[in-house]
């Protein structure tokens, strides 16, 4: 390497040495986006919100709470919906039973700012539309919320009937 080419090359690093510490240093001086992380009562209040869309009987509003790219494993169903067309379908159906739900027992673990996990039992009182014969249905779940443009939204919601109930 002649000493032309070994000056051209120290200049090539150099140069990019600089750019990558100017770089560098100012994603640290910006830092990463710090988002405060939410309590587990806050976490715990996304299911009052869900259950209230419930006792509205409008499945698209209930669906308006789950990410587009949702996941919904639901209780009382053995397809899994994984598109708002197939969550709203589902609510559809369940509604007609006029669902009204409540936690027995909750684990909430806030992962960050952004995320959550809600995990435990819960469970519904239906009322049958042809009788008005009502029933209570216990199951586990568990919800994971993500939050979306500024808003909470469920991205994946398991919910199963309890195997020794």
């Amino acid at each position: 390497m002649t000493r032309k080419t070994r000056i051209r090359a120290a200049l090539v690093t150099a140069t990019a040495l600089a750019t990558a510490v100017t770089v560098t240093a100012g994603v640290s001086a910006a830092g990463p986006e710090k988002t405060s992380k939410p309590t587990k009562k806050q976490i715990t209040s996304l299911f009052d919100t869900w259950n209230a869309a419930l006792q509205t009987g409008d499945p698209e509003k209930v669906a308006d709470l789950y990410a587009k790219d949702a996941v919904l494993l639901p209780t009382v169903s053995n397809k899994v919906r994984t598109d708002r067309a197939g969550i709203v379908d589902y609510f559809h159906h369940f509604l007609e039973n006029k669902p009204v739900g409540k936690k027995i027992q909750t684990t909430v673990n806030v992962l960050d700012g952004n995320s959550a996990l809600d995990s435990g039992v819960y469970e519904f009182t239906l009322t049958d539309p042809k009788t008005g014969q009502k029933r209570v249905v216990e199951a586990r779940y568990t919800y994971e919320y993500e939050k979306r443009g500024g808003e909470w939204k469920i991205v994946n919601h398991h919910s199963s009937a309890m195997p020794e109930g």
